[in-house]
């Protein structure tokens, strides 16, 4: 049966695969100019449209889409499952705005400046692999949450 739940948990579920599918994508595409250093600009340029345009637009209306299914499927936000991925939420939004795209867009800059081979610009790569990798934990620990729905 078609219901506005199911409606907002398909749309959930979508929002979920182009955030986290696009994010997952990003150290293949790093890896693959790493390379190939002559495409590393397009490579940076492109992972920053994508997060800025799709992904951390999707980690927005994750949360949307989660509080609009806790709303009508009447499930109260002190469920372990549900109150332990919203705080792993805000942790993904510290690291990413935070963290993650700053190090992108000074990445940016100093590969335009001084290129892939400068000290920076490798300092500022290796920050971003860690962060990125750091990011994931609880980006997948909420993954996890959804699907397993563990109760204490």
């Amino acid at each position: 049966m078609i219901t506005v739940y199911n409606l907002i948990k398909l749309l959930h579920i979508l929002l979920a695969i182009v955030a986290v599918g696009f994010n997952a994508s990003y150290a293949i595409w790093i890896a693959r100019a790493a390379r190939e250093s002559q495409h590393m600009s397009h490579v940076l340029r492109g992972i920053k449209f994508l997060d800025d345009w799709l992904a951390n637009p999707g980690y927005g209306l994750l949360l949307v889409t989660g509080l609009a299914m806790v709303f009508v499927g009447n499930w109260p936000l002190t469920t372990f499952w549900i109150a332990a991925a919203l705080v792993l939420w805000f942790v993904v939004l510290v690291l990413g705005i935070g963290f993650y795209t700053p190090t992108l867009r000074r990445q940016i800059a100093v590969l335009d400046e001084r290129g892939a081979a400068s000290d920076e610009f490798q300092r500022l790569s290796r920050r971003a692999t860690v962060v990125g990798l750091v990011t994931m934990v609880p980006t997948l620990l909420i993954l996890f949450l959804m699907v397993v729905k563990p109760t204490l």
